[in-house]
This record gives structure tokens, C-alpha cells and sequence, in this order.
């Protein structure tokens, strides 16, 4: 006899953001900081119970998710195209959108609940500088448009993440991949496949040292 399905995870009250979170998400979102946790708000409900974030993530949405994607905004050029692979829950997408309404941004996400998602949350905070695209990274090049930034974040490891990243570029502009302890060792990886690209530079990078207790580190690829 067959056991009883797992129940469907519930809708979480957002957290709180901690004197110090908050003190970054105000510098980070200024006047749109409403929205900011607002988008908090989605993911802690309808992100839960529709698969894109884990329960257990919500008590860090601010610290570990949406401050730790906001931060790279300050990496992004003034009114850049940025395309952001694997969106997923909007990370980094929907924050450095949040962030700088003076970017647009692309969403690329192959599945189509994610994709839904999204364009409901877009549509509910009004953001204007931003369009979802429901594509696998590597079959998005024309639809996409013309790119001066790529964002990714827990997509894949960096060997395999350039060649469904860097095209998006047309051989101009940067990735930015938002990364952990692991970073130089997956740049020593993915050397050969750096130099197949024509990547002129390869960085670490940390950001949000003056905001978080844990900055984010950043690879960043120029071509």
C-alpha cells in the first residue's frame, strides 16, 4: 500500500531584517526598499510553496539571498543590459533590478513554473526594466539582444557555466558569476575553456565588505 504523499510546503511569515541587514537593504535599495521586501515577502510565501526556495532558507532570505545578490550591483556599468542566466527565484536577477531601476534586465529560465513566477512578481512590483524569458541560455542569443552583462549564480560550476554564459556577449562585456569559498580553484578548471573564449581577464572579486557580515565573492570574465 502505498504511503502517503509528502504535504506541500507551507507559506512562511518574511523575516525580519536585523539591525545591520537593514541598515544595508537602505543603502542598497534607497527608496525602493518597499519593494525590496515586498519580493522578500513573495519568496518567504508563493517561492516557498511553489518549489523555489527551500523552507529552511527563509530565516537568511535577507542575509544569504537578496543582500548577498544586491550587493554586485556596484560591479554593473550605469544603464547596462544585463542578462541574467538561470534566474530562478529572481537571484541575482530581480535584486540588482530592485537595486538599479537604471538596468535591463533580461530573466533567462528554462522552466516554465519558474517562469510564471516570475513574471507574477514582476508584474506585482511594477518593475518596468525588466522582462522574463523563458529559454535555455545557450538557444537565447537572438532573442536576447544586444548584452554588456551576464549575471549568474548556482547555476553550474564556472568550466561548464562560460559556454552557456559568454556567447550571450557576442565577443564584448563581462560575466559576473556569483560564487563561493571554491571560486580560484574554478577558475584554474576552467582555464583552457577561458582561453577558447578569448576572456582577457579573469578576477575574485568581494563585494558588500562595508555591509555584510559575509561579502559576496564574485568571478568576473571580461571579454
Amino acid at each position: 500500500m502505498a504511503g502517503d504523499p509528502r504535504p506541500s510546503p507551507t507559506a512562511q511569515e518574511p523575516p525580519l531584517a536585523d539591525p545591520q541587514e537593514r541598515l544595508a537593504a537602505e543603502r542598497l535599495f534607497g527608496d525602493r526598499l518597499a519593494l525590496a521586501e515586498r519580493y522578500v515577502a513573495h519568496l518567504a510565501s508563493s517561492g516557498i510553496v511553489r518549489g523555489l526556495i527551500g523552507p529552511r532558507e527563509v530565516p537568511r532570505l535577507w542575509s544569504r539571498h537578496v543582500l548577498n545578490c544586491a550587493v554586485v550591483e556596484e560591479l554593473v556599468p550605469q544603464d547596462a543590459r544585463v542578462a541574467d542566466v538561470g534566474s530562478g527565484a529572481g537571484l541575482p536577477g530581480l535584486c540588482l533590478a530592485l537595486a538599479r531601476p537604471d538596468l535591463r534586465l533580461t530573466l533567462i529560465e528554462p522552466l516554465e513554473r519558474r517562469v510564471q513566477w516570475l513574471d507574477e512578481v514582476v508584474a506585482d512590483l511594477g518593475l518596468t526594466n525588466v522582462r522574463v524569458l523563458r529559454a535555455r541560455a545557450e538557444q537565447a542569443k537572438d532573442e536576447v539582444g544586444e548584452v554588456d552583462v551576464v549575471t549568474a549564480r548556482a547555476v553550474s560550476a564556472l568550466v561548464g557555466l562560460l559556454d552557456i554564459t559568454l556567447p550571450l556577449l557576442r565577443g564584448t562585456g563581462e560575466l559576473l558569476a556569483l560564487k563561493g569559498r571554491s571560486a580560484e580553484q574554478e577558475i584554474e578548471k576552467a582555464q583552457k575553456k577561458l582561453a577558447r573564449h578569448g576572456a582577457r581577464s579573469t578576477e575574485v572579486l568581494t563585494v558588500g565588505d562595508d555591509l555584510l557580515a559575509e561579502p559576496t565573492t564574485v568571478v568576473r570574465v571580461r571579454l
